[in-house]
């Protein structure tokens, strides 16, 4: 059943046709990590991969491919190079989660969910739980007061500190 339904667009946004989402950052998250072999990189990240080889193999990528991601999402911080020697041979280096790194799993989980329950055919191959019960874990939209917010229950407003940061910065 389809069912029409949107976020709510506040003030000015309210208009669609009178602004542009300039600035986006759906767009700029896109540009990073826009790609099949990114994502996916970053979730053999969260499952422990941390050589160059594994991630290679893993995802099922060329050596190049997955040079140039691994640099790339190295670069723009969601990973880190760390050295490591195992004995008798050249220093070499591990890729390790950072913080920003870390900020994206929420949304690669939210693939995950949303493929499991659109694509698979059947049961999911694997199960999101809390390692120390076994509950079930769900991504979900919640408000600060722990609120469940569906779509037609999203505002989307102006950042009045974004705008003026852009105000400051003509000036």
């Amino acid at each position: 059943m389809m069912c029409v339904m949107a976020a709510v667009m506040e003030g000015p946004l309210a208009d669609l046709s009178s602004w542009k989402p300039t600035e986006c950052s759906i767009a700029k998250a896109m540009e990073l990590v826009g790609t099949r072999s990114a994502i996916l990189i970053l979730r053999e990240a969260y499952y422990g991969t941390t050589r160059f080889d594994g991630f290679a193999a893993r995802v099922g990528i060329t050596d190049a491919a997955a040079a140039t991601q691994l640099r790339k999402l190295t670069d723009a911080g969601l990973l880190t190079k760390q050295p490591y020697q195992e004995e008798g041979k050249r220093t070499r280096h591990e890729y390790v989660l950072t913080e920003m790194g870390l900020g994206l799993l929420p949304a690669v989980l939210a693939l995950m969910q949303w493929g499991d329950a659109y694509l698979q055919q059947g049961p999911p191959p694997l199960l999101l739980v809390e390692e120390a019960t076994g509950a079930p874990v769900r991504v979900e939209i919640r408000s600060a007061t722990g609120n469940e917010i569906a779509l037609d229950e999203l505002g989307v407003r102006l950042n009045e500190e974004y705008k003026a940061k852009r105000r400051r910065a003509k000036a």
